[in-house]
């Protein structure tokens, strides 16, 4: 299925863009500023990253993306948990606020364990969402959902492997959520993909690999 049509490219973003809801607007600013302060390495990023996703859990609903809409859910816990991991970590070393997790490289085994359930996941969830609701784009859905998952947990562990994840499945969200008719959210995931790619270069140059 072809997710991204370039037939009357620049016409059709402007009649997208002109469709879009206040409340895609919210939820793709907040989304915006979240990616942009994790990158920045600021621990803002959670406290905006759970606004964003309340924002998204009904704009998905709207659009039949359920696997992406119970991925919020993960997402705003996800969110708590690392806000409070930073929060933790940086009491313990007086600053209140700075992170003191280093950055670091996914071992092999964890690698492997967050690998397999991504799998199980995505195929199970993929099934059960084409053969039991009114889903769009269910395997689609379930696997964006499982490699997200696994990205943001990377994420609030601080290590280096969660930007090339994301960078991977922001690009098949661009097509996915064009697809779906969320034009502002399909382009706010190409900036998504270059913000994954400044964080992946900044967190590269911190740790000096």
């Amino acid at each position: 299925m072809l997710l991204f049509d370039p037939t009357n490219f620049p016409a059709r973003v402007l009649t997208e863009l002109r469709a879009t809801t206040p409340l895609e607007l919210a939820a793709a600013a907040t989304g915006a500023a979240s990616v942009w302060l994790a990158a920045r390495n600021r621990i803002a990023n959670f406290p905006v990253g759970i606004v964003c996703c309340a924002l998204y859990i009904a704009v998905f609903i709207r659009a039949r993306l359920y696997s992406d809409a119970g991925l919020q859910v993960a997402f705003i816990a996800l969110n708590a948990y690392g806000w409070a991991e930073w929060r933790r970590r940086g009491a313990m070393v007086g600053t209140g606020a700075a992170p003191a997790v280093p950055i670091s490289r996914t071992d092999p085994g964890l690698a492997l364990g967050l690998a397999g359930a991504g799998l199980l996941y995505a195929g199970g969830a993929g099934y059960y969402f084409a053969h039991h609701t009114d889903a769009a784009l269910p395997y689609y859905d379930s696997a964006t959902t499982a490699v997200s998952l696994v990205a943001q947990y990377l994420l609030s562990r601080r290590k280096l492997e969660n930007w090339p994840l994301w960078m991977a499945v922001d690009v098949v969200y661009v097509g996915m959520y064009w697809h779906r008719g969320l034009a502002l959210t399909s382009l706010l995931y190409a900036v998504f993909l270059g913000l994954a790619a400044y964080g992946f270069w900044q967190w590269r140059r911190e740790v000096r690999w």
